[in-house]
């Protein structure tokens, strides 16, 4: 971070596009592991109850993120949805 207003960064994983599977969304979370491993002062919530309190906070606030897009809400959630809540969560305020 260059200031101390600065809310870090998300998660550096590989394509959230291609999530597919249960098998996709670990390999995103051992990303996300390795990722905060190598950058934990990078991430706005590297604490389990920050990432928690962010989690919740970006699971309610996805269909709205959707709408902003112009994209239709995924009905039924999907494994990219799942994983797109996880990463956002590292950077959530």
């Amino acid at each position: 971070m260059s200031s101390p207003y600065d809310s870090g960064r998300p998660a550096a994983t590989s394509d959230l596009d291609q999530v597919a599977s249960l098998a996709d969304v670990a390999r995103i979370v051992d990303e996300m592991l390795a990722d905060l491993d190598a950058h934990p002062g990078e991430w706005e919530n590297t604490t389990l109850e920050s990432f928690l309190e962010a989690l919740s906070r970006s699971l309610n606030a996805l269909p709205q993120v959707y709408r902003n897009l112009g994209e239709t809400f995924p009905d039924p959630p999907s494994w990219k949805l799942f994983a797109e809540a996880l990463v956002m969560a590292t950077v959530y305020e």
